[in-house]
């Protein structure tokens, strides 16, 4: 048997390796599960309105603009990627751009966060332009239980895109003004794209259930 000492100074070395979990990001992520069940109870609202109102159900659901909405869901998908890319630049502590302008692999962590703003207004701007086609239609919210469900989930996702719109800028805000790009700067972007990555998952599942489900029925 070889018996093998620890000193003090070799197990507090030992200790400050460990590396745990960042609880910025931890909070968040626990923060992630609560809305989770919020969307659920949203969900439920249109599977119980398919149940007990198929025929209104059908009714509003020919109003809806699938080809449109199809495209402002590939533009949310996508600036998944965009923002993944941006968490990939941060991780390499590169805040901005190496090269030129259309050197895309060179872009650092600002450009493609920008990018994701951009698209991400967009499919906002797309849901407000949705609305009011529906409401010249005839669907105002108060039209029916329909109406009440689509705005108020489809409502409350936009606030969620809206909040992470604004979390993209406070991100580039902070990039700009640190001196030295470092650990907290990526551990911040990080999380911000928990964040837009779940609000792009809940679309993706409402987009199946509000806009696709209908024409599977």
């Amino acid at each position: 048997m070889v018996s093998v000492t620890t000193t003090p100074a070799t197990y507090s070395q030992a200790m400050r390796s460990v590396k745990r979990p960042d609880p910025v990001a931890v909070g968040t992520i626990v923060w992630l599960g609560s809305e989770v069940m919020f969307f659920a109870g949203l969900f439920a609202i249109f599977f119980t309105l398919r149940s007990t109102s198929p025929e209104l159900w059908a009714e509003r659901s020919d109003l809806l603009n699938v080809p449109f909405a199809t495209v402002n869901t590939i533009i949310l998908i996508l600036s998944s990627f965009t923002c993944q890319a941006g968490v990939f630049a941060a991780e390499r502590l590169q805040p901005y751009r190496t090269g030129g302008f259309w050197s895309f692999r060179q872009w650092g962590m600002v450009e493609w966060f920008f990018l994701t703003f951009f698209m991400g207004a967009i499919f906002v701007s797309g849901q407000v332009w949705e609305y009011a086609q529906l409401v010249t239609e005839g669907m105002p919210i108060s039209a029916d239980a329909y109406a009440s469900a689509f705005y108020l989930t489809t409502g409350f996702h936009a606030l969620h895109v809206t909040g992470g719109l604004i979390a993209f800028l406070l991100v580039i805000g902070r990039a700009f003004a640190v001196k030295n790009f470092g650990r907290k700067e990526m551990t911040t972007a990080i999380v911000v794209s928990y964040y837009w990555h779940f609000v792009d998952v809940v679309w993706v599942a409402l987009f199946a259930v509000i806009y696709l489900l209908p024409f599977v029925s």
